[in-house]
C-alpha cells in the first residue's frame, strides 16, 4: 500500500475509533476541504499560515512529538487547562480527520522568521528597574527547582529544602525540558518547541520578558557571563543571539556549513571556561564555536594561529559573535563536554561510534565505539579507579555505557532493567540514578554504585506508571523523581536510605532542574 494511502487510512481509522462510527463514514472525510475548515475554526488562534499565534504552530516539525491519534482526540475534546476548545460537537469525525491529516503536511514553501518578526513578538513584562533588590520569598535561592509540568503546560518553582511550591505559572505549548539559569541563579530562561524564549525572575517570582526566535526551537543556552542567550532552531535553520537582559535580538546566524548548505541545529550549549557557545549541526558535518568575548576578532585570530595541518582553511567568520567552524566526519545529533571543556564528545543517533573533538586544536582526535543510540546529553562524569569516566544511557538498549575519558575507550557496559533516557549523579553521593522509561519496565528507577559499576537497588515508585528524570538537591541528600503521567507526581527520596520522603501531585512533570547544581556545573547533571 502506498505510503500516502496508508497515512490517510490510519487517520480515518483513528477518527473512526475515536467516535465509534463506521470506517466507511470516516473515509468520506477525504472529500472535506481542510484549508477552509482550518481558516474557519483554527486560524484565529494558530495563525492563518499555521505558524502560531495565541496557540502553537501547527507544522510537522512542531507536532513531531504528538501522535496523530492524540491530535485527533485533542481537536475533538480540547486540551484541559488551556484555551484549546473541543470541536467534537461542531465538526464531523470526517472533518476532524481531514484537518488532522492536513496540519501534519509540510508547507509548500519553507517559512522564515526575520529580525523584524522577532522584535514584533517581544514583550517586556517587568522592566529591570522594577525588579526587587532581594528575594520576596524565604526559600534558599540556590536550592530552588524549576519543574516543567508538561501535562497542563505550566512550570512550578519548588523550594528544595521544604519541598513546597512557591510559584506556578503557565508556559507556551511543548516547553523544552532544559531550564537554563543566569550565572548567579537569579533568572531562569525557558524555550518552547515552537520558538518562544522567556525569562523569569526567581527572586521576584515574575516574568521578565518573552520573544519568539523561530518556528521550531531545538534548545537554548546562557553565556557564562550572563550577557547573552543563544537559541538553535530547526525551522527556520538559524542560530539566534539575544541580549539576556530583556531578550532583545542581536544577531541571526544562518545554520549553514562552509559551502552554504543549510542544516537544522542539533544542540547549543555554553562552554564557560572558553567564553563561547558550542553548536552542532544536524544535517552537515560541522561543529561551531561562537565566541562571546568582548574582543571577538582577536579571539578568532587566536584560533587561526592555533591551526593544525589538515584543518579547513578559512573556517572562521569574523565580526561580533564569530563562528569557528570545525569539520567532522559525520553530523552530530547531540554532544557532551569533558569537565575542563577541552573536548566535546558527540554521536549521531544512527552511528555505531562517537567522535571526540579537541576544541583547543579544532579537530577530531578519537573515535569511541558506541553500539546503540547513546543519549550523551544525559551523560554524567565521575571518578572510577582514579580516572575520570563518562557514563551515558543507551536509548535503544537496556544498558549504560561507561567510557574512560583519558583513553576514550569503553570501560564496561552495565546491564539495566530497560532502556533509559535520563541519568543523574551528585558529588556527595556514590550512587547514580537512571530511569528505564523507554523499555517495558517503564515504572522503575535503578541505582548504580559508581565504585563497583553495578546496579545495587531497583525502585518501583508507583507500579505501572512511568518513572523518569531524577535530579538532586544542592547537597545531594535528596533525589527527586518524576511520575511522568498527566495525574503524576514529584517524589522525594533520601539518597542514603532510598526511603520515600514526600509526594507532590503534579501534571506530567517532565523535568526538574536545581539552580545550584546547574550554575556550579555539577558533574552529575546536564549543563
Amino acid at each position: 500500500m502506498p505510503r500516502r494511502r496508508r497515512r490517510r487510512r490510519a487517520v480515518s481509522l483513528a477518527a473512526a475509533v475515536l467516535t465509534s462510527v463506521p470506517l466507511a463514514a470516516a473515509a468520506a472525510g477525504e472529500a472535506a476541504d481542510p484549508p477552509a475548515l482550518y481558516r474557519e475554526h483554527c486560524a484565529s488562534c494558530h495563525g492563518a499560515d499555521r505558524l502560531g499565534g495565541s496557540g502553537p504552530a501547527l507544522l510537522p516539525e512542531s507536532l513531531s512529538r504528538l501522535r496523530q491519534d492524540a491530535a485527533l482526540r485533542t481537536i475533538a475534546a480540547g486540551r484541559p487547562a488551556t484555551q484549546m476548545p473541543g470541536f467534537g460537537d461542531v465538526l464531523s469525525p470526517d472533518a476532524i480527520a481531514a484537518v488532522t491529516a492536513w496540519i501534519y503536511r509540510p508547507l509548500i514553501e519553507a517559512p522564515t522568521w526575520s529580525l523584524e518578526q522577532m522584535r514584533a513578538s517581544r514583550t517586556v513584562t517587568t522592566s529591570p528597574s522594577a525588579l526587587p533588590a532581594r528575594p520576596v520569598h524565604a526559600a534558599d535561592p540556590l536550592n530552588l527547582f524549576t519543574v516543567v509540568e508538561a501535562g497542563d503546560h505550566h512550570v512550578t518553582i519548588l523550594d528544595g529544602d521544604r519541598f513546597e511550591p512557591i510559584w506556578r505559572f503557565p508556559t507556551r505549548f511543548a516547553l523544552h525540558g532544559g531550564a537554563k539559569y543566569s550565572p548567579d541563579g537569579r533568572f531562569v530562561y525557558l524555550g518552547s518547541r515552537d520558538g518562544w524564549v522567556s525569562k523569569h525572575d526567581l527572586w521576584g517570582l515574575q516574568t521578565v520578558a518573552e520573544i519568539r526566535v523561530g518556528l521550531n526551537l531545538r534548545n537554548i543556552a546562557v553565556a557564562a557571563d550572563g550577557r547573552y542567550v543563544i537559541a538553535g532552531n530547526t525551522l527556520p535553520k538559524t542560530v539566534v543571539i539575544l541580549d539576556a537582559r530583556d531578550l532583545t535580538p542581536l544577531k541571526i546566524i544562518p545554520a549553514e556549513d562552509r559551502q552554504r548548505r543549510p542544516s537544522r541545529v542539533s544542540a547549543v550549549y555554553t562552554a564557560p571556561p572558553r567564553q563561547s557557545f558550542i553548536v552542532a549541526l544536524k544535517d552537515q558535518p560541522e561543529l561551531w564555536e561562537i565566541s562571546y568575548r568582548d574582543d571577538p576578532e582577536p579571539q578568532a585570530k587566536g584560533f587561526v594561529h592555533s591551526y593544525q595541518p589538515g584543518m579547513l582553511e578559512g573556517a572562521f567568520d569574523f565580526g561580533p559573535f564569530p563562528v569557528r567552524r570545525i569539520p567532522l566526519d559525520t553530523p552530530l545529533d547531540d554532544f557532551f563536554f569533558d569537565p575542563p571543556y577541552r573536548h566535546a564528545i558527540g554521536a549521531a543517533r544512527d552511528s555505531r561510534s562517537g567522535q571526540v573533538i579537541n576544541l583547543n586544536v579544532g579537530r577530531k582526535t578519537h573515535d569511541v565505539p558506541l553500539d546503540g543510540m547513546p543519549h550523551l546529553a544525559s551523560g554524567i562524569t565521575f571518578e572510577h579507579g582514579g580516572r575520570p569516566v563518562l557514563a551515558t544511557p543507551v536509548l535503544n538498549e537496556a544498558a549504560v555505557v561507561v567510557i574512560d575519558m583519558v583513553t576514550w575507550q569503553p570501560v564496561t557496559r552495565i546491564a539495566t532493567g530497560g532502556a533509559g533516557f535520563f541519568m543523574r549523579g551528585h558529588e556527595n553521593t556514590p550512587y547514580a540514578w537512571i530511569d528505564t522509561s523507554l523499555g517495558p519496565e517503564r515504572d522503575q528507577i535503578q541505582v548504580i554504585d559508581t565504585r563497583t559499576l553495578e546496579v545495587v537497588r531497583t525502585l518501583r515508585p508507583e507500579p505501572g506508571r512511568t518513572a523518569a528524570h531524577v535530579e538532586f538537591t544542592r547537597d545531594g541528600r535528596y533525589a527527586l523523581v518524576s511520575i511522568a503521567e498527566r495525574d503524576g507526581a514529584l517524589l522525594v527520596y533520601d539518597t542514603a536510605t532510598f526511603a520515600l520522603i514526600k509526594r507532590l501531585p503534579m501534571s506530567k512533570p517532565s523535568g526538574k532542574y536545581n539552580v545550584y547544581n546547574k550554575i556550579n556545573l555539577s558533574a552529575g547533571t546536564s549543563h
